[in-house]
């Protein structure tokens, strides 16, 4: 296409929730926003924007956004930081509304889009355009002081709207103690926890016409909060990707559940129905190859327009392949593009049918997090093709649960009798403590302690590498294994749980199990060897 027509990125998201009826300017608040952006701000939106402006504002025949939650989706350098100063801008002096919150992963992305937003309504020539000078002249006070941003209106005795445009940056303060009609986050893709979720949103839980956007590229397994509302979304789409059939929404919503004191088996995808909660999804069909044009124009809708050129994707498809599907085509991964694995490697390792050899033995784990928050029992043993295969089996709050769930008569027999041996890593970890309540309900324990520790580490990191371990895909382990921090220890290195910004036990688990199960099966081969 490069010596021939211009290719242009699709208007229209390859995903979407639908309208509930025809969107005329009496049904959607979009249009009076493009409106606002043209003749007041001088911005011409892209004819995306337009649309999911248009799309995202939907109202009820009351006037309420039938939108509560919007999870926007699209390649990177499409237009996000536009989209998101002309929305905030529009609710701060149109509609009137008290306050704006933006935030991102650090304060400096914040910080650059309102610094554009403030720039919209403060650089401007009066003469060439005295409406929106009014904008200017409804400024109180422009607070850029002890990391403090806020753009602060006049209040309505004043000519204003009293309503004001903040920053901050997502982690659990953030927000708190405010109370917000709009809230946008950019690159939701980052949040591996609840936490700055739920004190971001909880500044909407008294207004009833609030809106949050949610604005991302693509993210990974580490991308907890993104993962849950875009499986929920597409599931109340009918799973057009199939991305809701692939795994266990149990295992997705654990620690979502736990938030809110559930068991994890409890609450599925489905069973959560959400009215309020719209997706518009610009990504590169499932199976695209990375220099299919046409997934080039689903991921970005600004090709051809300005922003995105043919020739600057065709240069970035010579970087990593999961790197250009995530950053351009809007793709995502089951594994990570960062974390302590090579890139590509733990997804290598992922076969959902793994299992145990028939008659194979297994060795359990058992660790505990840093805070002694939650648990993980963990498996490992030999396949039949003689790879390590490795499982999360239950992980949970807290750690009382742990030994009864061990002696639960539906368990496995090589645990209901005790002839399993379970790791426990000793020397001051967090599960040391649970070794004597372990052998006192019968059970082997096999102590993970010095020099053991660091070579146990090493020796998983070597099989992720090699493939030649292979897991299921199990959410809680990928997670963990996608964002586990390591540090040194002698020559070696072990697992940081403290350091990790997500709970690793499954992944120490995991690596304890593997160890033990490995020398076993050396030692077997060392027997059957001697025999011979």
């Amino acid at each position: 296409m490069l010596d021939g027509a211009t290719l242009l990125g699709s208007t229209e998201p390859r995903i979407f929730t639908p309208p509930l009826r025809e969107l005329t300017p009496q049904t959607t608040y979009g249009f009076a926003c493009i409106s606002f952006a043209k003749d007041v701000l001088q911005v011409e939106l892209d004819p995306w924007q337009e649309w999911l402006l248009i799309h995202g504002m939907e109202c009820h025949a009351d006037g309420s956004f039938r939108f509560r939650k919007i999870v926007v989706l699209v390649a990177r350098q499409n237009g996000k930081s536009m989209l998101s100063q002309v929305l905030s801008l529009f609710f701060l002096y149109v509609l009137g509304l008290r306050l704006v919150l933006g935030t991102a992963q650090d304060l400096d992305t914040a910080t650059s889009v309102w610094q554009g937003a403030v720039d919209l309504v403060m650089e401007l020539d009066e003469d060439e355009n005295p409406v929106r000078a009014d904008l200017h002249d409804m400024v109180d006070k422009i607070v850029m002081v002890n990391g403090q941003k806020s753009l602060n209106l006049l209040p309505k005795a004043k000519g204003g709207t009293g309503g004001q445009y903040k920053v901050k940056a997502a982690n659990r303060r953030s927000g708190r103690g405010l109370t917000g009609d709009l809230i946008v986050l950019d690159e939701l893709r980052e949040h591996q926890s609840w936490d700055a979720w739920a004190a971001i949103t909880g500044t909407t839980s008294a207004r009833p016409n609030a809106q949050i956007w949610a604005l991302s590229n693509a993210g990974d397994a580490t991308s907890v909060v993104l993962r849950f509302l875009r499986k929920k979304a597409h599931a109340a789409l009918g799973d057009p990707d199939g991305i809701n059939a692939a795994e266990d929404p149990s295992l997705l919503l654990q620690e979502a559940n736990e938030a809110q004191g559930l068991d994890g088996e409890q609450l599925r995808v489905e069973d959560i129905p959400d009215d309020t909660l719209g997706i518009f999804e610009w990504s590169a069909a499932p199976g695209r190859a990375i220099l299919d044009r046409a997934g080039w124009c689903e991921a970005n809708p600004s090709l051809g327009r300005g922003r995105v050129t043919e020739r600057t994707l065709l240069s970035a498809a010579q970087e990593p392949e999961w790197v250009f599907r995530t950053e351009y085509l809007c793709q995502w991964t089951d594994g990570t593009l960062d974390g302590p694995f090579p890139a590509g490697a733990w997804d290598d390792c992922r076969d959902t049918d793994s299992r145990l050899a028939p008659g194979a033995a297994m060795v359990l784990g058992l660790d505990v997090s840093w805070d002694r928050s939650a648990t993980s029992i963990t498996m490992a043993g030999p396949r039949a093709d003689g790879l390590l295969h490795v499982e999360v089996l239950a992980s949970s709050a807290g750690t009382e649960w742990a030994i009864p769930w061990l002696q639960a008569p539906d368990r496995h027999p090589s645990i209901r009798n005790r002839s399993v041996g379970v790791v426990v890593q000793a020397s001051g970890a967090p599960a040391a403590s649970m070794i004597e309540a372990l052998e006192a309900a019968g059970f082997r324990v096999i102590e993970w302690k010095g020099t053991d520790v660091p070579a146990a580490s090493g020796d998983f990191y070597d099989r992720v590498r090699s493939a030649t371990l292979r897991h299921r895909g199990q959410p809680i382990l990928d997670v963990a294994a996608a964002v586990a921090v390591a540090k040194p220890s002698g020559d070696g290195f072990m697992w940081n749980r403290r350091a990790s910004p997500v709970d690793i036990s499954p992944l120490v688990g995991c690596t304890g199990a593997a160890w033990y199960a490995s020398a076993e099966v050396a030692a077997a081969y060392d027997v059957l060897d001697s025999v011979l």
